[in-house]
């Protein structure tokens, strides 16, 4: 296996299962409403806002990866669209699956040379160093996500 094929696996897995830790973005976020997502716990970051986060640094990189600029800005990584209703939270929840997918696919096809270019600047570092960034990024908050989840569901009892 190839080392760009082991990343995008690593991607894979941390969305969709079957890691190490065996938690992931879909399997936190499928039974979570939106009212949930959007309940504000103590001084912490919302659901919505934390998927919203974690996905923002993903389109990022598939931007990069289409030819365009890197845009991206961390002061805006928390400023998700509103979600008003379950159709809007449905369809957050597809899309950062759907963008994961895709930005696996892309890095699955990369020659694994790539891996060791430089990502839009030097200040960025390797492609590498921001692809398995990513993957760390999500874990962490996906650990985040868990423990906002199960305060949510115990306030519900």
């Amino acid at each position: 296996m190839t080392l760009t094929k082991l990343i995008a696996k690593h991607l894979r897995e941390v969305h969709f299962g079957v890691n190490w830790t065996w938690s992931n973005v879909r399997d936190q976020l499928k039974d979570v409403t939106w009212q949930q997502a959007t309940t504000k716990v103590y001084d912490l970051n919302t659901i919505v806002a934390l998927v919203y986060h974690m996905n923002y640094y993903v389109v990022a990189h598939l931007k990069v990866m289409h030819g365009g600029p890197l845009d991206a800005k961390d002061i805006y990584s928390f400023d998700h669209p509103p979600i008003n209703s379950e159709e809007d939270w449905d369809n957050m929840r597809n899309k950062i699956l759907d963008d994961a997918e895709t930005l696996a696919t892309m890095i699955e096809q990369l020659p694994e040379t790539k891996l060791w270019e430089t990502f839009v600047e030097e200040k960025y570092g390797t492609n590498y160093r921001n692809f398995q960034g990513i993957i760390e990024h999500t874990h962490y908050h996906l650990g985040q996500i868990a423990i906002v989840k199960k305060i949510l569901m115990q306030e519900a009892k």
